[in-house]
């Protein structure tokens, strides 16, 4: 395991953190009582359930 020789100043681990971004979220087609709606993924198998309102989509 790497092991850091020196002391990392706040500012460069600040920069360093910042890179990070967090996608959109991936959106799928689903028709449902004949109504097309997007939705995410992890929540298509809970709107065909109707455990999901989809009018909020």
């Amino acid at each position: 395991m790497a092991t850091p020789k020196f002391k990392k100043s706040r500012a460069n681990t600040h920069a360093r953190r910042s890179q990070w971004k967090a996608d959109n979220v991936a959106l799928q087609e689903v028709t449902i009582d004949g109504q097309t709606v997007r939705i995410p993924r992890r929540l298509v198998k809970a709107a065909k359930l109707g455990l999901v309102d989809v009018e909020q989509f």
